[in-house]
């Protein structure tokens, strides 16, 4: 059984707790995620399985597109509703759509942030959460996050008797983007403490939220024996790799993970990045660029050989 898998993982279980699962109910053992999903969010998660496995670091690099809603008035230590409140603010009156659409503006492009206590982030090899349960603290460091754009997608709420504020959003980012911290600095740059009070992932790796399926539906899909349906080809992971069609002879050499000229593959130019070798539809390998020979191009992953 080689593919992706389209999971929509429900609220409650671990990115782990699910490959666990599918490994029971698909009697597989090869199977991995690509790209960790909080217990607390449900949403798209990429399964791979089988030969699917070699492009998972492909999925789990991808964008990837959530949805959910910040509040306005008190923080946590989760940087979202499951934990305890450490700093209240009440507001006595609303920000202005003007106000909140600009602070969101702020948070657009690449950005820094600083993980959440309560993150599997390591520092000196313990993860962070591990501190936090702890009750210690830990210098956490600085990273970078791409955030393609952050939208309000509602219109604010105002709860005079809470002293909060909430309106729902849409953001597209890179990987490694927190967005509980995102919310959190959406609040910092409005000057008031604020957390992420709902989110779901609608699309990661490719995969939309409307192409997926949950555990249950997998397995009534075995118990059919029909998970064909629903299980998509590993290309899905490298549809917007650059393509090249290898010949019969090219094909019986890429296969042994030979070396490419550039000009037996119409390229005149040094490529960037990554570039997919399909044979008669399926992808077989990939190529990058020599780092010595500009008119070589060199195996950097070989996908299927028989």
């Amino acid at each position: 059984m080689d593919g992706i898998l389209p999971l929509w993982k429900e609220k409650g279980m671990t990115s782990h707790d699910c490959v666990f699962k599918l490994r029971k109910i698909l009697h597989t053992k090869k199977i991995g995620h690509g790209g960790t999903l909080d217990p607390d969010v449900s949403g798209v998660l990429p399964i791979c399985i089988g030969k699917g496995t070699k492009v998972i670091e492909y999925m789990v690099d991808s964008g990837k597109t959530y949805e959910g809603e910040i509040t306005l008035g008190f923080s946590t230590t989760t940087e979202d509703v499951s934990g305890e409140i450490v700093e209240q603010e009440l507001l006595t009156e609303p920000f202005t759509l003007e106000e909140i659409d600009q602070a969101m503006a702020k948070m657009t492009g690449e950005i820094t942030q600083i993980p959440p206590m309560f993150s599997a982030v390591k520092v000196n090899g313990k993860r962070l959460y591990e501190y936090a349960r702890n009750g210690e603290e830990v210098e956490r460091p600085q990273r970078k996050a791409m955030i393609y754009s952050f939208e309000r997608t509602s219109q604010p709420v105002f709860d005079e008797e809470k002293g909060t504020q909430s309106w729902r959003f849409k953001v597209v980012c890179g990987k490694g983007t927190y967005v509980r911290t995102l919310s959190v600095d959406t609040g910092k740059a409005l000057g008031v403490p604020a957390h992420m009070s709902e989110l779901v992932r609608t699309a990661s790796g490719g995969l939309q939220k409307e192409q997926c399926v949950t555990l249950a539906e997998v397995a009534e899909k075995m118990e059919q024996e029909a998970i064909s349906e629903v299980l998509l080809p590993i290309e899905v992971a490298i549809a917007d790799f650059p393509k090249i069609d290898l010949t019969e002879e090219q094909y019986s050499r890429v296969k042994n993970g030979v070396f490419l000229s550039r000009k037996e593959l119409g390229l005149s130019d040094p490529i960037e990045g990554l570039l997919a070798l399909y044979h008669q539809g399926l992808v077989v390998s990939l190529y990058q660029q020599h780092p010595e020979k500009t008119q070589l191009l060199k195996p950097s992953k070989v996908l299927r050989n028989n």
